[in-house]
């Protein structure tokens, strides 16, 4: 059965419409078995192309119909532009357009008439500055799914990294995390490793919260009184569970050699590394959803929109990664 993905494209202004028209002029390049429907504004798309010198034609996607494969066509689900858009210049009026593309992408995940959703970057700060609350896409696909909890992780050749707490300020991460959210989000780790990687008992390396893993509690003793009672806990039912272990010496080959994922306590401590060994190559995926869904690892980049260099690669690797997803699901 050929699968066929959802593709949001994001803040309009940004390089979103611009991956999604690149990656259509060779579809070749795309997975045999994928099929593409975009849910975006077509007149949009097809400004954007016009922009970037290249040809494009677009048909409305029906639920049910197969997806055409051929260069520089795509299938679109149609959602209106709020306002006219500007490549590189956001409009606040639009943010309600964008939220409405990840809906309709949902919801057509949820019924099962698509396999998966890829999303380009969105601008949180536009999306805020129309009065609207967004932290981003994982909360809000977590909202949108009646999920209580889900994980963020992101991948690249050699490297899972899952988080344990995503869009925070510094100052509020080391109260986040109780021993409730990390045996909640241990457990979504583990299982869709299992379940959507395909990997049987999954190894996982956890990274401690402070310099050192603490210190022995001379640095802090949230290693003590939280992460290490929860992973004794949880490797008594049978999970491979190294840890917690200090983070400047946890990403190298001695351990990551041995290891299917990373789990590190706050964004900035996990993804700067994954993104200096696979940016551009990397994809966001949440784990814990009914549903699939992958991402690029960058932002919307602005003044590149309408330029022709904006790199399609990651968009390119968050779509096989559905499709892997996809298959063994």
């Amino acid at each position: 059965m050929a699968l066929q993905l959802a593709v949001t494209t994001g803040e309009p202004a940004g390089i979103g419409p611009d991956l999604l028209v690149q990656l259509m002029q060779n579809v070749s390049q795309l997975p045999d078995d994928c099929g593409l429907v975009a849910i975006a504004d077509p007149d949009l798309l097809i400004q954007r192309a016009s922009a970037l010198g290249l040809p494009l034609n677009t048909s409305v996607w029906q639920p049910g119909s197969a997806t055409k494969r051929a260069n520089s066509h795509i299938d679109v689900l149609p959602v209106t532009l709020a306002a006219p858009c500007q490549a590189g210049t956001p409009d606040t009026r639009n943010a309600t357009y964008v939220l409405q593309t990840l809906r309709c992408a949902a919801q057509a995940c949820v019924d099962k008439e698509l396999h998966g959703m890829v999303t380009a970057p969105v601008h949180k700060g536009i999306i805020n500055d129309a009065g609207i609350a967004f932290s981003g896409h994982t909360e809000f696909l977590a909202e949108f799914c009646h999920v209580d909890l889900t994980v963020m992780m992101l991948a690249t050749e050699g490297l899972r990294v899952a988080l344990a707490t995503t869009h925070l300020p510094l100052r509020h991460v080391a109260d986040a995390i109780t021993a409730p959210l990390l045996r909640d989000i241990l457990a979504i780790l583990h299982q869709d490793l299992r379940e959507k990687f395909g990997l049987a008992n999954p190894r996982i390396l956890v990274c401690g919260l402070n310099p050192h893993a603490g210190e022995n509690g001379h640095l802090g003793r949230e290693e003590i009184d939280v992460i290490e009672p929860v992973l004794n806990q949880l490797r008594d039912t049978g999970m491979q569970l190294v840890g917690p272990l200090p983070a400047d010496t946890l990403f190298t080959d001695k351990y990551l050699s041995q290891c299917d994922a990373v789990l590190a306590m706050y964004h900035d401590q996990g993804l700067p590394v994954l993104k200096y060994k696979g940016f551009g190559r990397a994809s966001n995926i949440t784990l814990g959803l009914p549903i699939i869904r992958t991402s690029v690892d960058h932002g919307t980049a602005l003044d590149l929109a309408a330029t022709g260099r904006a790199d399609g690669g990651s968009l390119l690797n968050a779509i096989e990664t559905a499709c892997q997803m996809a298959r063994r699901r």
